[in-house]
């Protein structure tokens, strides 16, 4: 039986850090323990933001 064997669950997806198949349940949608802490710590570093053109909250430049 292959992992989209099963109609109850999705097929599986590709990893998003190497893009390899994320077939174990534990850690999708990573294929590994190694590819869910990279992007945890891509997570934390601040690698994952989107650009405003909003300046810090609370920052000196807002009157009032």
């Amino acid at each position: 039986m292959s992992p989209n064997d099963n109609p109850g669950l999705p097929p599986a997806a590709a990893c998003p850090i190497c893009g390899k198949p994320a077939a174990a349940r534990d850690h999708r949608p990573f294929c590994s323990a190694r590819c869910r802490n990279i992007d945890l710590g891509r997570w934390l570093k601040g690698s994952y933001r989107v650009e405003t053109e909003d300046g810090p909250e609370g920052s000196l430049d807002e009157e009032g």
